[in-house]
C-alpha cells in the first residue's frame, strides 16, 4: 500500500536521499572484500607473535627489488613502515601471516617491511613518496602503483596505526580496499 506524505515531508525526504546519493558517490569504492579470515580475535592468533622488522635491513634495495618485481607482475607495492616495539604493528604481521590472508596478499601485492625504529630510522622511504616530517603512527601502509611511482592510499597511510581497535577481517578487508 503506498504510503502519501506531506508536501513538506517529501521535500525533506527528497533532499535527505539526495544528500545521501551525494555522500555515497564521494566514498571511495571499495575492491572486493578480503578474504574471509578463519580467526575472529585477535587472541586467536598465534604466540608470540611476529617480529617482522628487521632492524639492519638495507631498506632501499628491499623497496626498490619490490617495485622492480611488481613491475614485472603485475601487483600492487605494499610497504609496511614500523617497529617491533609496536603493538599495533606486529598484530598486523600476525594477521597478514594467516593462511587466507597471506595467501591473497601474495596474489595482490609485493610486500616489503621497513623498520623505522623509534621514527628514526629509513624515513628516507616514505619521503620518497611525499609524506615529510615525523609518521603520525606505525603501522604505516604504503600501497604503491609501480607502473607510476604514486601512493594509491595518499592520505590514509595510517589508517592501521591502532590496528587493535579493528578486526583480523577489518584489516583484511582494508587490505583489500585498494586492490581493482
Amino acid at each position: 500500500m503506498p504510503v502519501c506524505l506531506r508536501p513538506s515531508l517529501a521535500a525533506q525526504l527528497a533532499a535527505t536521499l539526495a544528500a545521501a546519493a551525494a555522500l555515497t558517490l564521494a566514498m571511495p569504492v571499495a575492491a572486493r572484500p578480503g578474504p574471509r579470515m578463519t580467526i575472529a580475535s585477535f587472541e586467536d592468533l598465534p604466540k608470540p607473535l611476529p617480529l617482522p622488522y628487521a632492524e639492519g635491513a638495507p631498506a632501499d634495495v628491499e623497496v626498490a627489488r619490490a617495485i622492480v618485481r611488481a613491475k614485472r607482475t603485475g601487483k600492487l607495492v605494499l610497504i609496511d613502515l614500523g617497529g617491533n616495539w609496536c603493538l599495533d604493528c606486529r598484530l598486523l604481521a600476525g594477521t597478514m601471516r594467516q593462511a587466507p590472508l597471506k595467501a591473497w596478499l601474495a596474489r595482490h601485492y609485493e610486500e616489503v617491511t621497513v623498520d623505522v625504529g623509534r621514527f628514526d630510522r629509513n624515513l628516507q622511504i616514505p619521503a620518497r613518496f611525499g609524506i615529510t616530517g615525523r609518521l603520525a603512527g606505525v603501522p604505516a601502509i604504503l600501497i604503491v602503483d609501480p607502473k607510476t611511482g604514486r601512493l594509491v592510499n595518499d592520505g590514509k597511510i595510517t589508517a592501521l596505526a591502532d590496528a587493535r581497535s579493528m578486526t583480523p577481517q577489518g584489516l583484511a578487508d582494508w587490505l583489500a580496499s585498494w586492490v581493482k
